[in-house]
């Protein structure tokens, strides 16, 4: 069950300091949101993020990082790196996410994360509904980005770090607009597969790749 349903709590407009206070009721210490990025597309690693926020230093403007501009997204990027009491990046490799699914990749990436913290959480609250397992106790949040300050934090340096990452890796491989695209499959990338076929960093086991592989064997890199 959702915890806002469980703590009576409203879904206010935007994210908010709600979860975060019912779980220090309850556990005490500091929470970390813990959210995900990178599940849909077909080539690049699976990225996660655990961010602990100062309650008494919260940059302006924390949301969803779907809600916001690419700018926007860089300015508070920065801000919580400055503010926040521990943050931690985690990730699963292409060839994980092909040996174990991207669900169980994206859980992984999640565990990493928390354990990159160079400060400990005493509770987790993760976004969507699934929990990553974690030795620390956490409540999920469905669209919890939209939900919780915390989760809305760890979304944008999730978020941010990937596109980074992505946009790095197409200076080495620029046939597919991963600058843009960030591995999603868009027109612009799926011209670069039928033009050059598969890169290293391109996930297997999804279907449009896998498709690919079973029809043409052309790996240009």
């Amino acid at each position: 069950m959702d915890l806002f349903d469980v703590a009576n709590i409203s879904l206010a407009a935007g994210p908010n300091w709600q979860a975060e206070t019912h779980m220090v009721s309850v556990h005490g210490g500091l929470v970390a949101g813990v959210d995900e990025v990178g599940r849909g597309p077909l080539a690049g690693p699976v990225m996660a993020a655990a961010v602990i926020l100062d309650p008494d230093n919260i940059p302006e403007g924390l949301n969803d990082s779907k809600k916001l501009s690419a700018k926007r997204r860089d300015i508070l990027f920065e801000a919580i790196h400055a503010s926040a009491i521990s943050t931690g990046i985690g990730e699963a490799t292409v060839a994980e996410i092909d040996q174990i699914n991207i669900l169980q990749a994206s859980l992984l990436a999640m565990r990493r994360a928390v354990d990159k913290m160079p400060k400990s959480a005493t509770s987790l609250l993760i976004d969507g509904n699934r929990s990553p397992e974690h030795d620390l106790p956490d409540i999920c949040l469905i669209k919890g980005d939209g939900r919780s300050l915390s989760i809305a934090a760890a979304s944008i340096i999730a978020k941010v770090t990937r596109d980074r990452y992505m946009a790095k890796l197409a200076e080495k491989y620029p046939d597919y607009g991963w600058e843009q695209n960030a591995g999603y499959g868009v027109p612009a990338h799926m011209r670069g597969l039928s033009l050059v076929g598969i890169s290293p960093f391109h996930r297997k086991s999804f279907a449009p790749i896998s498709k690919i592989l079973n029809e043409d064997s052309r790996t240009t890199y």
